[in-house]
């Protein structure tokens, strides 16, 4: 589904990215990890067009989207929650969720199966929601706010969601909340691409793991085989 060929990345004159190469199958559900500057948000970020590629190719369904605008990517359908949610802080939790939908392909919400809906969808994986849609994005908590993001990048439709640090800062009965909540958009066939500093959380829901440090990849492959990389284990455990 997604492919990153050689990625190099600058934010200013700092070099971020050396040569990142990764492959995201369809349905899977794949972390990013490592610890604060290894790279995670930037490869991130490159992925969707909010910062620019020095070189190398990153391929979505075998199209090349290394230099599209961050707009037409969405509408390729590939959605992202930031890290700091991004809400708008004079919207309602709803106003906020319909951005996504204004910035969909109308025709990917036409091939939606019949009675399905982008509100069903949400609501299903996130039912708080609905308790507290009119209210003002500001007075949101933490865990609130991160259903928020999550969904509105789900009102855009997508088929790969980028999700950054979906259980930092939320305490124990909230993360497995959460961990649940990414299993039912995973069964709603959306793959699923995290960055997550904790090693921990991401193996509660990832398929494989890239463990990046200082802007190059570590280790590939399953959560539970990371730890008999000695490098691995070094980075992870600080």
């Amino acid at each position: 589904m997604l492919a990153l060929d050689n990625i190099e990345t600058f934010r200013g004159p700092a070099k971020i990215l050396h040569g990142i190469s990764m492959k995201i199958e369809e349905g899977e559900v794949v972390a990013i990890v490592g610890r604060n500057g290894a790279g995670k948000i930037t490869t991130m970020e490159s992925i969707i067009g909010l910062l620019r590629v020095k070189s190398g190719q990153i391929s979505f369904r075998g199209e090349n989207i290394t230099r599209m605008s961050a707009h037409s990517i969405a509408r390729r359908g590939i959605g992202f929650s930031p890290g700091d949610c991004g809400l708008f802080s004079s919207l309602s939790v709803q106003e906020n969720l319909e951005i996504g939908r204004w910035h969909a392909d109308p025709k990917r919400i036409d091939k939606m199966a019949d009675g399905d809906t982008l509100e069903k969808r949400v609501y299903s994986v996130f039912p708080e929601i609905e308790g507290f849609k009119r209210r003002n994005s500001l007075k949101l908590s933490g865990g609130q706010r991160k259903m928020v993001a999550i969904s509105r990048a789900m009102y855009l439709c997508p088929s790969l969601l980028l999700i950054d640090e979906a259980f930092e800062g939320l305490a124990p009965v909230v993360i497995s909340r959460f961990r649940d909540a990414l299993k039912k958009i995973k069964e709603m066939g959306i793959t699923l691409l995290m960055a997550e500093s904790n090693f921990s959380n991401a193996s509660l829901v990832a398929d494989r793991v890239y463990v990046l440090d200082r802007g190059e990849v570590l280790y590939e492959g399953k959560p539970k085989d990371a730890m008999n990389d000695p490098r691995v284990k070094k980075i992870l455990q600080g």
